[in-house]
């Protein structure tokens, strides 16, 4: 087999650039979902049907569809319903963080609920209302318990982003497939692609156990 190098050397400041804008994304679609999955965590685990269904409905369909169709439709109906135009970037931001909100409040539901009931009476006793309770006493330990589920959420969504490349967001698919077309290969784009993607992967991996341990 052929293998080019130089086609490689080519494109490496632009695949480059494309794993920078990777992480990015993926930093800020971890951030903004974890934040809007603790929300839609504690609306549906709340006693209220009207707050309780539409965060249920809201889990079941970005957990029961694919993330390929979830990025076509914000980014071609909502991000121009809302702004009047297509954003890639602003598209692959939101998709990616709606879909790892739903995966998040189902972490924040299991770490939660892991916590022995028992704990709970006995800050009620102490006159802690529900928002101390859940502050002091619940949250840190259950986030304890939640840091390898959102450690896979976090390399989870590292793999997912390149779906991005979909919609022209300049991330690392994008410029393996512009490699690709430009020179019609198939080898020299995928297996930088996804040497890539391994070595982002691995070193996160390796700094959540890290974390892990220390926590």
């Amino acid at each position: 087999m052929d293998f080019r190098f130089d086609i490689i050397w080519e494109y490496l400041p632009l695949l480059l650039r494309g794993t920078l804008l990777t992480v990015g994304l993926s930093v800020a679609s971890i951030l903004l979902g974890s934040i809007l999955g603790l929300g839609v965590g504690f609306g549906k685990m709340s006693k209220r049907a009207l707050l309780r269904i539409p965060m249920l409905c809201y889990v079941n369909f970005f957990r029961g569809t694919p993330l390929y169709v979830q990025i076509l439709i914000v980014h071609f109906g909502l991000i121009p319903a809302i702004i009047g135009h297509t954003n890639s970037i602003v598209s692959a931001i939101t998709a990616l963080s709606l879909n790892s909100a739903a995966y998040s409040a189902e972490i924040y539901r299991a770490g939660i609920q892991s916590i022995d009931k028992g704990q709970t009476e006995a800050a009620y006793s102490l006159g802690m209302s529900h928002m101390q309770t859940m502050r002091h006493v619940i949250l840190p330990q259950a986030i304890k318990r939640m840091i390898p589920a959102f450690g896979n959420e976090f390399i989870m969504l590292v793999k997912d982003s390149s779906l991005i490349a979909i919609v022209a967001a300049p991330e690392i698919m994008y410029w393996s497939n512009a490699m690709r077309g430009q020179y019609m290969r198939i080898w020299e784009p995928y297996l930088t692609a996804s040497l890539i993607y391994f070595i982002l992967t691995y070193s996160l991996n390796k700094l959540l156990l890290y974390i892990e341990r220390k926590v």
